[in-house]
């Protein structure tokens, strides 16, 4: 992937014009601003959303080789790319840059606009305020219990030897994890293998509206079509079975469902149902499916790095004298902690990010017009050896506190930063780590014929289809 200049005469949308010397040098404009260049290879009417589609990855990650900021084509769309560490954090803190751009408008149809994930200004504030206490650190302990015993249910399903489709397993126990902590749901097992298959499907059909943005073509009653607005439609389903039973119960636990039952509005009066499907949505769909996306990333780790889960299996057993392990040993897992922290490092389930500027600004010192989207990618920061020695090495013993002072701020940002930080990222460690021990402790994994560990790309990143037979310690 190479980036190119515009002839001389060709000007950009700030009226200067590109020296075409063949360098991925960015020039100034009048405001003594530079211009990002622009990346080769696009195609005409797609621009870059062919490569994106093709190998977006290695194009993301590429793209730091010719500049901290690089502009690419989607479709008519001109989109700015943000490749370093710094300029993220500095993109992700700055009240310039709202939550909108090709991926949110993607999701839409999924999380809907009264969301906390979608919600921008005084909207999201408010939603905040609603779900920050389900998360704050002195409530996690309270999911201990429920935790723990999906931990070691899990473990308990399998059998020594059996093949185990970690996809379907890895959405069981991230679903009911949510469903019970949060809202309290019941009989989700169904419920869960439904949002798996729906979400591969959504996640996939908006990966692709995002990157070949081909408007019109996405509402003909094509075969891709209709089975990307059946996931859809199943999805809500979901969400509206879950609030309906909880409405019917005549119940107000003490939960995260009842906090927004009984939500106000800024002028004290309950938020309209848009926004409570919406607010569900944006907790059970994409907090599942990360979760669950780590999980099997943390399974793929667990058999291809046996060393570390041998370590993992030391440290617990070391904790616990033997004991299941228990919600409260986590903070003493400092190996395991370490493997989820290298595992959300190489394989992040959220490997693609947009913003959208509100104002002309600029950023690193580049110029940043008003309305330009903007777009980065946490896998290919994470990965960058500028930031990483042996970047593309599995090593957890890089966050030991001696060696993880090398980091530089931002080159690792798993839940984000800012007002738009994720509020669950205690309470999505605390899961990972205690499923994390309990399988390392009952189990050492070897990949199984059939078995496809290929990154599957879409909103996300999970394996293609992981299949991976537990041996009993």
């Amino acid at each position: 992937m190479t980036v190119e200049s515009v002839t001389p005469d060709a000007p950009d949308a700030s009226g200067t014009t590109e020296a075409s010397d063949g360098a991925a040098q960015a020039r100034t404009d009048a405001t003594g601003l530079r211009v990002a260049p622009v990346a080769g290879g696009g195609f005409p009417g797609l621009g870059h959303g062919l490569k994106l589609v093709r190998d977006p990855l290695a194009f993301m990650s590429q793209l730091r080789d010719h500049g901290d900021i690089v502009r690419l084509k989607l479709g008519p769309k001109t989109v700015y790319a943000v490749t370093t560490p710094a300029l993220t954090g500095a993109l992700a803190l700055s009240p310039d840059y709202i939550i909108s751009g090709p991926l949110w408008e993607s999701l839409e149809g999924l999380l809907g606009k009264e969301g906390v994930a979608t919600a921008n200004g005084p909207l999201h504030r408010r939603q905040r305020r609603t779900i920050q206490p389900a998360f704050k650190l002195d409530a996690i302990p309270a999911y201990g219990p429920i935790i723990e015993e999906e931990a070691h249910a899990l473990t308990g399903r399998w059998a020594s030897g059996e093949p185990v489709d970690c996809t379907s397993e890895s959405f069981r126990i991230a679903v009911r994890v949510a469903a019970r902590c949060l809202l309290r749901g019941q009989y989700m097992d169904e419920r869960a293998e439904r949002l798996c298959v729906a979400l591969a499907t959504v996640f996939r059909g908006m990966y692709r509206r995002m990157v070949v943005p081909l408007g019109p073509l996405y509402k003909l009653p094509l075969p891709a079509n209709r089975e990307f607005n059946r996931a859809l439609a199943d999805l809500h389903r979901v969400v509206d079975e879950i609030v309906a039973e909880r409405r019917a119960s005549g119940q107000k636990p003490d939960d995260l469902l009842t906090a927004l039952l009984e939500a106000k509005d800024d002028n004290g009066d309950p938020i309209g149902e848009q926004e409570i499907h919406d607010q569900v949505v944006a907790i059970l769909t994409p907090g599942s499916e990360t979760i669950a996306s780590t999980i099997m990333w943390l399974l793929q780790a667990l058999a291809t790095h046996p060393e570390h889960g041998d370590r993992v299996r030391d440290e617990v057993l070391a904790v616990t004298g033997g004991r299941p392990v228990a919600f409260d040993d986590i903070h003493k897992l400092t190996h395991t902690n370490n493997v989820v922290v290298e595992v959300m490092r190489l394989r992040p389930a959220v490997w693609i990010l947009t913003r959208r500027a509100v104002t002309d600004t600029e950023l690193g010192g580049y110029r940043i017009p008003a309305g330009a989207d903007i777009i980065y990618s946490p896998y290919a920061i994470q990965r960058d050896p500028k930031s990483y020695a042996r970047n593309l090495e599995f090593d957890p013993d890089r966050w030991l506190p001696e060696r993880a002072k090398d980091v530089p701020k931002f080159a690792m940002s798993p839940f984000s930063v800012g007002n738009r930080k994720c509020p669950s990222d205690h309470f999505s460690m605390a899961q990972l780590s205690l499923i994390t021990a309990a399988l390392a402790t009952k189990y050492r994994f070897e990949c199984v014929p059939g078995s496809d560990d290929a990154t599957h790309v879409g909103i996300t990143l999970r394996p293609h289809r992981l299949m991976l037979r537990p041996i009993a310690r």
